[in-house]
């Protein structure tokens, strides 16, 4: 816990410095603290060039940060969070402290320069670098230096968007991948610590200045949660566009890594110059969209122009995070979305700015599939709690409607496209890459579903393995039963208590023999006996048993 606060500290200061390095980028750059408020205005520093500057301060900052990832952080090109992710789940949470200046620069220099990215990767990417670093100089173990980590995410997020709660569920649900009381405490802890830094320097105030929004009409829940869905098509083909452009970057570039951002900075600038609202993250932008400052049209071309320039800026090598971008999209597509049901059905539709929220956090869930974080910090966004029911039926929709068209997230999608999987073995790791079928044990006696409780716990005792399979009296596989059920059945013992293993008997999550260890370790690590049976791919019969002694003995097998 004393870790997790000085993590929040070091994250804390981190999220002032980094927000006001952009600050005085823009400024730099740009003549204004946030060119999007007053799109297609000159530069004062440079008045003669009228709105034309915007094709040359892309360029500027190409050459700036450009050499600077390529030569002392190459991990700190893109939107930082992938990279984490993988640093958490196959690399003990090992990140380099020198990520932590590189993206600070970079990243500050790209939004600066006009990039159209957000401010969340790179400052989780900062805070968790922090982590890493903490958690190596004090020496903690493999799995307190990953929380460590999580704790530099969730401080980064709560200090920069003013979110302590979605900076907790953030660093939860996308970078550990699981909750406990000991992680929920330690990230608290952190974001709590940031956050006071962060009020402190940026005031208690949200980063988005929405207004109050209500749900008056029970036919609304219909159009939100179809909103949702529409939302989850919109995000996962925003995740998909970006690494399009990426991929025809990469393609159509030939010279050093050193130059490319500011070679294709020519291209973002000309879409600067075209929509000289993408300048930067854009929050005056999205803002104005919420009240209803735009037409129809002029919003899909806000939308389709923020893809480009995003999947552009990302493209050509600049370094900033998609979920700000993610919100932007689905304000775009909320206020659209709001404005035609309103001219459709005027009595029913109520506020076309309720459809834009619910668009922002509905959007980044199809996108990222993180529906808690989506629900928390779009509720710390305005502190309206009335509208609460709607966004959570749209983002649970958007998140189901992406799961069935894609595997991956915007996140996960960058990592298997190198070849990466999140549940695979790391490169190189002595076990993982083989499959289940060549390390499983043979099949341990099944248990009759008729089987008594004492005659289960006598057998259960001399199996070894703490859990066997149970059959019914047709011989079809009905489940697993655990010493752990029966002991408790048999302690508890209250009027009606199972009687029979055929009771107690669950099966687990299937393991396959066809399945990759690595896959199956997940589910046997999860498993409340020592081993977990391996099924015929096809029939779904038990055919073998995997343990994790069995899992060991795969390290021989390779040697």
């Amino acid at each position: 816990m004393a870790l997790a606060v000085v993590v929040g500290v070091g994250a804390g200061v981190g999220s002032v410095v980094f927000r006001w390095c952009i600050k005085t980028f823009t400024g730099l750059l740009s003549g204004r603290s946030d060119y999007s408020a007053s799109p297609g205005a000159s530069n004062p520093h440079v008045p003669w060039l009228g709105p034309y500057f915007v094709l040359l301060t892309p360029v500027i900052g190409g050459l700036l940060y450009g050499p600077l990832v390529n030569r002392f952080a190459k991990e700190a090109r893109g939107h930082g969070v992938p990279e984490v992710m993988q640093a958490v789940a196959q690399r003990g949470g090992r990140i380099s402290p020198k990520v932590a200046v590189v993206k600070t620069l970079a990243s500050a220099l790209t939004i600066g320069s006009g990039g159209s990215v957000g401010r969340e990767g790179p400052i989780v990417q900062i805070g968790s670098a922090l982590g890493s670093t903490l958690g190596r100089v004090t020496r903690a173990a493999e799995g307190r230096t990953k929380l460590l980590v999580a704790c530099g995410a969730a401080g980064g997020i709560a200090a920069t968007f003013n979110a302590p709660l979605a900076g907790v569920f953030f660093a939860l649900e996308l970078i550990l991948g699981t909750f406990s009381a000991e992680a929920f405490g330690a990230t608290v802890s952190a974001s709590v610590t940031a956050s006071i830094i962060g009020r402190a320097s940026f005031g208690d105030v949200a980063f988005l200045n929405l207004p109050a929004f209500h749900v008056d009409h029970l036919a609304q829940y219909g159009l939100f949660a179809l909103l949702g869905v529409v939302a989850a098509v919109v995000g996962m083909g925003f995740a998909r566009f970006l690494y399009l452009v990426e991929d025809a970057c990469d393609w159509l570039w030939r010279g050093p890594e050193w130059l490319r951002p500011a070679v294709g900075g020519l291209a973002l600038g000309l879409v600067l110059l075209a929509l000289p609202q993408m300048y930067g993250v854009g929050y005056p932008v999205l803002e104005r969209a919420t009240e209803g400052g735009y037409t129809v049209g002029f919003l899909l071309l806000l939308l389709v122009g923020k893809m480009l320039a995003t999947s552009l800026t990302i493209g050509i090598g600049g370094s900033g995070g998609v979920f700000a971008p993610s919100l932007f999209i689905g304000a775009m597509l909320g206020s659209a979305y709001g404005i035609g049901v309103h001219d459709l059905i005027p009595g029913t539709a109520g506020a076309v700015g309720a459809y834009a929220l619910i668009g922002m956090g509905a959007v980044f869930a199809g996108a990222a599939r993180a529906p808690i974080t989506a629900v928390v910090i779009l509720f710390e966004l305005t502190g309206e709690y009335s509208i609460i029911l709607p966004l959570m039926l749209a983002i649970v929709l958007a998140t189901a409607t992406s799961r069935l068209l894609s595997r991956d997230t915007i996140y996960t999608l960058k990592l298997r496209r190198r070849g990466i999987d999140l549940e695979g073995p790391a490169p190189g790791a002595a076990i993982g890459g083989q499959h289940v079928g060549t390390v499983m044990e043979p099949l341990p006696s099944a248990l009759p579903a008729t089987t008594s409780l004492s005659d289960a716990a006598d057998l259960l005792s001399l199996s070894g393995h703490g859990a066997l399979p149970v059959m019914d009296d047709a011989g079809r596989y009905v489940g697993v039963v655990t010493a752990q059920a029966v002991a408790e059945a048999l302690a508890e013992q209250p009027e009606g208590a199972p009687a029979q293993v055929g009771q107690l008997a669950a099966p687990p999550a299937p393991v396959t023999a066809d399945q990759p260890l690595a896959q199956a370790l997940h589910t046997l690590l999860s498993a409340a006996g020592t081993g977990v049976p391996v099924l015929d791919a096809e029939q779904g019969k038990p055919v073998g048993w995997l343990s994790h002694q069995s899992a060991l003995r795969a390290v021989h097998a390779t040697a």
